[in-house]
């Protein structure tokens, strides 16, 4: 079955998102539980309803694999959110997405959306899922609006190979899942179930671990997920509206099962094609790790490569957050260009237990966040467009 998966790891032309429930970088715990009563240039926001929201620019189209809305400036996403703390069964509150900005700070938590398989998620066998996991972004369909690939857990009677469990939600100039005419997504908002030929598959093992790429140099965004036996299958793009591949061959073997794409260079060894890297086991976000390459080319990703090592990603000191007991933790979520200086910044997301946590941006180099926000915004479902905060402020 998919992994269940709550942290994000930027990849070049594709955004993949991993578990969090280990701590990145050199894994010691951080922060000591004192109160801040400011972090970078924003005060925390807090997850009362009255939170201010607005709604998403619209966008043109963008070269980015997770600009969801078009507009040129990359978008974050969240797996991990904090729960209520009436949320008795501990459901999981869903998929956070909050949109990027041209100012400064990078990030612009009062644009936000929730995404969850009640509203967004597609039916099998007329069952909606439970599980609604981000696992990887990417331009599937060629728009310009990056598109999100999500695990799921279809029903399954244990017979044969087991259905698909990835669905795509596409992206479209008003966002992921804009559902209606004029800039709807053309799906009603709802994601639709990857299609994985059945000359593409291999075993019963759950198809897990997407990753994007061109694989073979013709410009257009693929995708690789794992098969049984190390084998991988791998998807031509574009994509259909419906999920399904421009094409699909054989399983191709060598691989190992999870997937991963090199970084922050998908073309490791600069031929036009890019790359693939496949581990025993999945890796702790920022950690250094060892791999092995399958390297692209006109048939995909289907020649050997050698080794690869993933560089461990330094931690700055991160915001502290209010006064609790509890282990403390930090995860990095995202190391990518978000504040348009062209140089890589850092996202991690500090937490104790399910009911705490910050979210920080970090310039390139810097040792102090752009802006914090706790994911307790999502919690709330009210509050209409309200004006801009100005720098420095909470949005």
């Amino acid at each position: 079955m998919c992994a269940v998966v709550s942290t994000a790891l930027l990849l070049t032309g594709c955004t993949a998102f991993s578990s969090s429930d280990r701590s990145a970088g050199d894994g010691r715990d951080r922060g000591k539980g004192t109160t801040a009563g400011k972090n970078g240039d924003t005060a925390p926001l807090s997850g009362r309803s009255g939170a201010p929201r607005r709604p998403v620019p619209r966008g043109k189209g963008s070269r980015l694999p997770d600009d969801f809305n078009g507009d040129g400036h990359r978008d974050l996403v969240l797996n991990d959110l904090v729960k209520a703390p009436g949320d008795t069964y501990g459901d999981d509150a869903g998929i956070g997405i909050v949109y990027g900005t041209a100012a400064a700070r990078g990030l612009d938590p009062a644009v936000r959306q929730i995404l969850g398989p009640r509203k967004h998620g597609a039916r099998v066998d007329g069952a909606l899922p439970a599980a609604f996991d981000a696992e990887a972004a990417c331009d599937l369909d060629g728009d310009g609006f990056g598109d999100l690939i999500v695990a799921t857990d279809p029903p399954y009677d244990g017979t044969g190979a087991p259905p698909v469990p990835l669905q795509i939600l596409f992206g479209g100039p008003h966002g992921l899942g804009a559902s209606g005419t004029g800039g709807g997504d053309g799906t009603g908002g709802r994601a639709v179930v990857l299609r994985i030929p059945a000359e593409a598959r291999a075993g019963d093992e759950w198809p897990d671990h997407p990753v994007c790429g061109d694989f073979d140099g013709d410009g257009e965004t693929d995708l690789a997920v794992t098969a049984s036996a190390g084998r991988v299958s791998y998807l031509r793009g574009p994509f259909s509206r419906t999920g399904a591949p421009h094409a699909a061959s054989a399983p191709i073997p060598g691989g190992g099962p999870v997937l991963e794409a090199p970084t922050p260079e998908a073309d490791v060894n600069g031929d036009g094609y890019d790359d693939l890297v496949h581990h025993t086991r999945a890796r702790t976000p920022g950690g250094a790790a060892k791999g092995e390459l399958l390297l692209g080319g006109p048939e995909g990703p289907t020649r050997e490569g050698g080794a690869y090592h993933f560089k461990a990603v330094r931690f700055p000191t991160p915001p502290r957050l209010p006064s609790g007991s509890g282990r403390t933790v930090t995860d990095l979520l995202s190391t990518a260009e978000f504040t348009g200086d062209g140089r890589q910044d850092l996202v991690t997301r500090t937490h104790r237990g399910e009911r705490t946590d910050l979210i920080a941006l970090y310039a390139s180099g810097a040792g102090r966040p752009l802006i914090t926000f706790s994911t307790s915004i999502f919690l709330g479902r009210s509050g209409s467009p309200v004006p801009r905060a100005g720098r420095g402020q909470s949005p």
